[in-house]
């Protein structure tokens, strides 16, 4: 029996995979897959970020359509890593309130989706929908079903209308067929008859091959902490700096985009701050450093995430210490979990002598063994020919 196709409601495609491109990224080897691009979660401000986010999204759809004008033929859809994947970025109202914005934003994306779906031949798509704001969408697409995938506890993530979010997904939850969560914290959010929890998995071979070390990468014969990730507010950066001046023989490494004021962290000596890294060349620093870090404030948000780098730390094969949330106790005895930075500065002085055990690293990778994200994307696929 054929799969099903898919019209998937996501965040911008590209970047730092989330759990749903890897899902998607595999569940597209056998089924035709349109990607519709963010059509975000609370309405833009009068800020930089919001402003070139906004025009890039207009300029992309003014290009669109000239080039349909021009070729006479459907609107414009790209190519992604998989041949069977196109992606769209629609122009729209993001996360409209009113009832008239509603009816004003679904028909622009209905304008814009529907040619492209007729023109893919999709077969009885399912329509998989990772942002709450795309249920008005539903039953306009031909869709054969309709999949909820929730990644995050909308209700607690920063930077997001959190009461137009809310009532979206009470309705996004009560025309759902399927509900999959990326956690156990989550799964309980919803109704159980139809709601199934999918951790994440992880790509085995990416981070477990060994691979040379990141050039920028403190070098000097000193251990090294190391974190990769959004340096946002969930993220104890006052764990880390007191940690820091306790330990002043370890470099602390920090990757990642910066969503706060960092002048704290860059006034600390043996703290290192590097920008955002491309996916595949994370193994290059997480193989080599000494330990990884989750150091999170423990919050909504934290308590309902199953954040990506855990399990990607682990395959790597060093030594994991984190704070304690829900995700991260469920490894316990394979990630250290510490409250303070008393005892995280004992725990790095642990990890030191632990890698040095020849079979620690096949220990940590066993334990995720299972996880990889074709074998995640198989037990998708089975809930899906289920509905």
């Amino acid at each position: 029996m054929k799969n099903k196709d898919l019209i998937v409601f996501g965040e911008d495609w590209g970047g730092l995979p989330s759990s749903t491109q890897h899902l998607i990224n595999i569940l597209a080897q056998d089924r035709k897959v349109l990607w519709i691009n963010s059509i975000g979660l609370r309405q833009p401000q009068l800020s930089l970020h919001d402003i070139k986010r906004a025009t890039g999204k207009l300029t992309q759809f003014i290009s669109n359509q000239i080039n349909r004008l021009a070729n006479q033929t459907q609107p414009q859809a790209t190519a992604s890593e998989s041949d069977n994947i196109r992606v769209i970025n629609p122009a729209t109202i993001p996360a409209p309130r009113s009832k008239n914005a509603r009816f004003i934003a679904k028909h622009l994306l209905i304008k814009q989706i529907k040619p492209v779906v007729e023109e893919m031949q999709l077969n009885e798509p399912v329509l998989w929908i990772s942002l709450p704001t795309a249920v008005d969408v539903i039953g306009h697409l031909n869709e054969s079903a309709v999949v909820y995938y929730c990644g995050d506890d909308f209700s607690a993530l920063a930077g997001v209308d959190h009461s137009t979010i809310a009532k979206r997904e009470a309705e996004l939850v009560n025309k759902a067929d399927l509900i999959l969560t990326a956690s156990q914290a989550l799964a309980k959010k919803f109704p159980a008859h139809k709601t199934s929890c999918i951790e994440h998995g992880v790509d085995l071979n990416l981070f477990s091959t060994p691979v040379t070390r990141a050039s920028d990468l403190p070098n000097d014969g000193k251990p090294i902490a190391g974190f990769y990730g959004s340096i946002n507010e969930w993220l104890d950066t006052s764990l880390l700096i007191d940690t820091a001046k306790l330990m002043p023989n370890w470099h602390f490494v920090l990757i990642g985009k910066h969503h706060i004021d960092t002048s704290e962290l860059n006034a600390i000596k043996n703290i290192t701050l590097l920008p955002p890294k491309a996916h595949h060349e994370l193994p290059s620093y997480s193989q080599h450093w000494t330990v990884s870090l989750l150091p999170f404030v423990l919050n909504e948000q934290i308590s309902a995430c199953n954040p990506l780098k855990l399990t990607e730390y682990l395959a790597a094969g060093k030594p994991v210490i984190a704070t304690a949330f829900n995700a991260s106790l469920a490894y316990t005895g394979f990630v250290q979990i510490i409250k303070n930075p008393y005892e995280l500065a004992k725990a790095l002085m642990v990890s030191y002598d632990e890698q040095q055990q020849p079979e620690f690293a096949n220990c940590l990778y066993q334990r995720i063994a299972h996880k990889s994200w074709q074998h995640q994307a198989s037990k998708v696929n089975q809930l899906l020919g289920a509905i």
